[in-house]
């Protein structure tokens, strides 16, 4: 008990601290693409992901865009089960902050993309302790501490078009940076310099023979 409360106050104090208002749910997801907004209700997203059927303005989405809902919904299904004080510690650090970003490019607090980073660790840790160490999406949406959520919907079909599931979503969130940290020197490395052998000295031209008259 002690220590879910302790996580619960970490996630808020690091809204808080970080300017991000806290709020116990999103309320709604904001998609937006270019000129393109609309808002959809979170709770559109949770009937889907409960009932199969998408209703409101999400179902008129889904449509247009030709999606199944079935699909949608068990994307929003699939959960992860994550140790919460280790993620509590690695969003904190270098790594955690490279993994994070990229996903703070898709979705961060509406009209606050700077804020998204900070937004996004709160979420993660919140939706944690609320599902006893699982995270789905929805529970993400509803740990998120902005009343709205904007989506950068060019950027995230570039990743669903590559991505059909949560593992594949978090592979690909987490391989690039990675690879980019561990391709770094590692501090008190030993470094070493290609030697170079000296370029052989240039002969001394042929001396003439004097010719006496």
């Amino acid at each position: 008990m002690y220590a879910r409360n302790g996580l619960i106050a970490l996630a808020l104090g690091t809204s808080l601290w970080s300017g991000v208002p806290a709020a116990v749910a999103a309320d709604n997801v904001v998609l937006v693409s270019g000129a393109f907004r609309r808002s959809i209700p979170v709770s559109e997203f949770e009937t889907l992901a409960q009932t199969g059927q998408a209703p409101g303005l999400l179902g008129n989405l889904l449509f247009l865009a030709r999606q199944q809902p079935s699909a949608l919904g068990r994307l929003l299904n699939e959960s992860m089960r994550l140790p919460v004080v280790l993620v509590s510690r690695l969003s904190n650090t270098r790594i955690g902050d490279a993994v994070l970003l990229r996903v703070a490019r898709i979705i961060y607090p509406l009209k606050a993309p700077a804020a998204g980073l900070p937004a996004l660790r709160s979420a993660l840790v919140m939706g944690l302790v609320e599902g006893n160490g699982s995270i789905s999406a929805v529970s993400f949406l509803k740990a998120y501490p902005t009343a709205n959520i904007e989506v950068n919907i060019p950027a995230l079909l570039t990743v669903l078009q590559k991505t059909s599931s949560i593992a594949q979503l978090v592979r690909f969130f987490s391989e690039s940076p990675l690879d980019g940290l561990r391709g770094e020197t590692s501090p008190g490395a030993p470094t070493t310099t290609p030697t170079t052998k000296p370029a052989p000295e240039a002969a001394a031209p042929p001396i003439a023979p004097s010719i006496r008259p």
